[in-house]
């Protein structure tokens, strides 16, 4: 199943934009609380996610490359240790945060969910 991130277009893109403004000007959609308790727990959240988001996309590129037989056995093993070692860092730090791994993601509107 093709990632939801790897099918947008500029008409999305522009769909996504448009709601946003919409959602944010009829106060649908509300704003961050700048409360200093949350901040740490939300940007946390924030750079987790991304940094999850990343791992998946090196992830997947690592597989077309096995596939493809671009890379040696030393370097499948070595990149695959690495991804592994990667998520479960993201794992370990969000619990650290009080974050189950299944909150690490982000909703993009009419393009879905990020992860």
């Amino acid at each position: 199943m093709t990632p939801q991130w790897e099918q947008w277009e500029t008409q999305d893109l522009e769909a996504l934009r448009g709601e946003v403004e919409g959602r944010l000007r009829s106060g649908e959609m509300s704003r961050w609380n700048a409360n200093p308790e949350d901040a740490q727990q939300a940007v946390a959240k924030l750079v987790l996610t991304l940094v999850e988001f990343l791992r998946q996309v090196m992830e997947r590129q690592a597989i077309r490359r096995v596939e493809r037989q671009t890379l040696s056995e030393d370097e499948t093993e070595r990149v695959g240790q690495a991804l592994m070692k990667l998520e479960e860092t993201v794992h370990d730090l969000a619990e650290q945060f009080g974050i189950p791994p299944e909150e690490l993601n982000l909703d993009l509107g009419p393009l879905g969910r990020l992860l």
